[in-house]
C-alpha cells in the first residue's frame, strides 16, 4: 500500500491488542524488564535463553519477513547474558547473539541488520565443540549503528560513538569517534562538549509523548472512512 487508509478506531485497537500480546507473551520471556517496550509486530521478536534483560521505554521495531532475534546460548561453563539498558532503539533484522556477555549500555540505537555477537562459534583446527572462542562485548552508552554493521567478540565501542553502514568492527573503538569501513576505522571525532540530543529526551514526560504519538494517529488517519478501507482490502488501486 501506498498509504495507510486504516481507521483510527482499527488502528487504536490494533495498539491495545499489540500491548496485549507484549504483556502476555513477550514479556514472561526476559528475566529482567523495565516498562513494558513499545514492539511492532511482535510475534517477529525471537527471544532464546537465559539472562536476557531489556530496560525500560525500549522500541523494538520487527518485521514479518526481518525478525528481531535475542539469542543467549547456554554452555558448561555459565549462561550467557545479554543486558540492554533504557531508551534504547531496535530495528528490523537486529541480531544479538550471546555464549558469554553482552551489555549495551542506554540511549543505543541500532539500524536494520545490525549482527553484534562475542563468539566465533567454534575453533579454526577444532569445528567439533562450539563456544570455544568467546570473548563479551560491551556498547556503551549512547552508541548509534548504522545499517547491517557486525560487532565481533572483544569489542568495546565507546560512550556516544558512530559506527557506519555496512561497518565490520573487529576492535575496540574509543568514546565520542565516528568509524566506517571493514575493518571499522575511525574517521572523525565528535565534541564531548557540544550539547547532545538523547533518546531519553522523548521520555521526559512518558504521558505526553504517548498521548502526542496518539494525536498523530487520529490526525494521520482520522478521515479514513470504513467502506473505503475494507475496498482497499479486496480491491486496492493506485490511490492506495
Amino acid at each position: 500500500m501506498r498509504r495507510s487508509n486504516t481507521p483510527y478506531p482499527v488502528k487504536r485497537l490494533y495498539k491495545i491488542i499489540n500491548n496485549w500480546y507484549v504483556k502476555r507473551f513477550i514479556a514472561p520471556q526476559f528475566d529482567s524488564l523495565g516498562s513494558i517496550p513499545e514492539i511492532a509486530h511482535p510475534r517477529s521478536l525471537v527471544i532464546f535463553g537465559r539472562n536476557i534483560h531489556l530496560g525500560k521505554y525500549a522500541q523494538i521495531i520487527c518485521a514479518s519477513d526481518n525478525c528481531v532475534r535475542l539469542t543467549s546460548w547456554p554452555s558448561k561453563q555459565a549462561d550467557a547474558e545479554i543486558i540492554i539498558g533504557d531508551y534504547c532503539l531496535i530495528s528490523p533484522g537486529v541480531r544479538i547473539s550471546s555464549a558469554k556477555s553482552i551489555r549495551i549500555g542506554d540511549n543505543c540505537m541500532f539500524a536494520a541488520n545490525v549482527i553484534i555477537s562475542d563468539s566465533d562459534w567454534h575453533g579454526i583446527y577444532n569445528r567439533i565443540r562450539p563456544f570455544r572462542c568467546t570473548k563479551p562485548v560491551v556498547i556503551e552508552n549512547n552508541v548509534w549503528l548504522g545499517e547491517r554493521v557486525i560487532v565481533t567478540k572483544g569489542v568495546t565501542i565507546g560512550e556516544n560513538s558512530v559506527v557506519g553502514a555496512g561497518s565490520v568492527v573487529t576492535k575496540s573503538i574509543p568514546p565520542n569517534s565516528v568509524t566506517a569501513g571493514n575493518p571499522a576505522r575511525i574517521i572523525k571525532t565528535i565534541n564531548p562538549n557540544r550539547r547532545m540530543l538523547k533518546r531519553e529526551l522523548l521520555f521526559s514526560d512518558p504521558e505526553h509523548y504517548f498521548d502526542n504519538q496518539d494525536q498523530l494517529d487520529k490526525f494521520m488517519l482520522g478521515n479514513n472512512g470504513w467502506i473505503n478501507w475494507l475496498r482497499s482490502l479486496i480491491s486496492p488501486n493506485q490511490k492506495d
